[in-house]
């Protein structure tokens, strides 16, 4: 999540009871120490990518390609059969590899189709298969499993992974809520794209991202299939399983899918038309909506203290207000399809998508962003409480992964780049970055590199003052 907290202020840490996950090695992409010395004998895939806040997440030595997932789900007891089909390649000669998994029971598992040993050790499935596998070699893993899915506390009480709804549940992932229901590479540097297939007993409706591809009955059962072609972290990954109504329209041009649950259905009527309306502003401010459709999921779930960028279609436990429903749908652009490469840059996903914020009250009757600046600034905004504790592009913990400094401080970075660039440089420049790293992995240094080449000025000294500084900047 990047996660959005609802009534759009971060409350502290996503710190995971997990802490027996967090012991790492690394992989090709957040920091390769896997990358190094002989690619050609096989040694075992590394626990972890060394992500410096969450080192126990994600693995090393491969690279997923596509996620097929094959659910079948009964409300009634909260009991979940699955099977994943992971399709990778090995960026390494492997004799075994990790992926993540949090519970539930290992039935099964192949490699290329041939038994492999299978071990745990808490959120650590190793699989080691009948033959070592070469470098470079693309592979396919499948593991059966079952069992009730957990939820997952962090240490601001916030929950995550399989949560269990009034009629039905919901699937959250960020940071790493994603391993309670199936097994992968679940840190957001390996993208991959998504098949989910999720059977139900009849009556209910399971939602997921991406498009729909088939609906089908049987023996009481109906199972829902859906595709998401372009690359997802793991942790914008979900299934939604309810008595939902689905609203469908379009958003210039942007198919729309906007599930509802019936207890929302009143608080909620004016969200597919606001999902519409944002899409197509956003479109103007950051260009072309970077997937196939939008949307959103309308759950009854008052008590979750926060709404999730679920890829395509943003997960909200009660009806949102318009300008929650914006920060978002911003989040396609900045997290979903430019994801960072690490998770210490998750200012890139809720500094922007908090700017967005700003940028919908400007241009739609409201303060101006130099306004809720300065109301940041002097304390003034509901959001501003906490946002100097530490520097934006420094998350000092886990537990400060969603602290208030990324969001309000994040956003504040932003406009400070728009004063010193213009306003002339300053909306291509957030049309470029996303343009230029549409479905992939991007981090901070990038966006500076991006923002001094596109103006042609040292910025250094902003980012050092605004994105790195400790304490409150001084104003010229």
């Amino acid at each position: 999540m990047p996660r959005r907290h609802s009534l759009r202020a971060a409350t502290g840490a996503l710190a995971l009871l997990l802490t027996a996950a967090c012991s790492g090695g690394s992989s090709a992409s957040p920091a390769s120490s896997d990358s190094s010395g002989d690619t050609d004998r096989p040694r075992p895939g590394a626990r972890g990518v060394g992500d410096t806040l969450f080192p126990g997440l994600g693995n090393g030595g491969y690279d997923v390609s596509h996620y097929g997932l094959d659910l079948d789900y009964v409300p009634d007891g909260n009991h979940l059969r699955g099977t994943a089909r992971i399709s990778a390649r090995t960026t390494r000669a492997l004799s075994s590899l990790n992926l993540d998994l949090a519970g539930l029971r290992v039935r099964a598992a192949t490699v290329d189709g041939r038994p492999a040993a299978v071990r745990r050790s808490g959120t650590e499935l190793t699989l080691t298969p009948a033959r070592a596998l070469a470098a470079r070699h693309a592979f396919t893993a499948t593991v059966a499993y079952e069992g009730t899915p957990r939820t997952l506390t962090g240490e601001d009480g916030s929950e995550e992974g399989w949560i269990e709804t009034e009629d039905g549940s919901a699937a959250l992932g960020e940071p790493s809520g994603s391993m309670t229901w199936f097994p992968g590479n679940h840190h957001p540097s390996d993208k991959a794209a998504y098949d989910i297939a999720v059977t139900v007993p009849e009556g209910f409706t399971a939602v997921a991202g991406g498009e729909p591809r088939a609906r089908r009955n049987h023996d009481g059962r109906t199972t829902f299939r859906w595709h998401s072609a372009e690359p997802m972290a793991s942790y914008l990954a979900t299934v939604a399983v309810g008595t939902f109504a689905v609203h469908r329209g379009e958003a210039g041009g942007v198919p729309y899918r906007v599930a509802v649950d019936p207890a929302q259905k009143r608080d909620a009527a004016r969200v597919p038309a606001d999902v519409a309306r944002v899409t197509a502003w956003q479109e103007r401010v950051f260009g072309p909506y970077p997937f196939s459709s939008t949307g959103a999921v309308v759950d009854d779930l008052p008590g979750l203290d926060y709404a999730l960028e679920t890829q395509t279609r943003p997960y909200f436990g009660e009806a949102p207000d318009t300008l929650l429903l914006e920060h978002e749908l911003a989040h396609q652009y900045f997290g979903d399809s430019v994801t960072p490469r690490r998770w210490k840059d998750i200012w890139l996903n809720e500094g922007f998508a908090t700017y967005s914020e700003w940028l919908w009250e400007e241009d739609h009757g409201g303060r101006s962003a130099q306004r809720i600046f300065q109301d940041h600034y002097d304390g003034g905004d509901d959001q501003s409480p906490g946002i100097w504790a530490f520097p934006p592009g420094s998350p000092p913990s886990a537990a400060h992964l969603l602290d208030p400094p990324v969001y309000g401080r994040g956003a504040m970075v932003l406009h400070q780049v728009r004063r010193a660039v213009g306003d002339a440089t300053f909306f291509p420049l957030l049309r470029a970055w996303v343009r230029e790293h549409r479905h992939g992995n991007a981090d901070t240094e990038q966006f500076i590199a991006l923002c001094e080449r596109r103006s042609g000025k040292d910025l250094g000294s902003l980012f050092d003052t605004w994105l790195y500084g400790e304490g409150k900047p001084d104003l010229p």
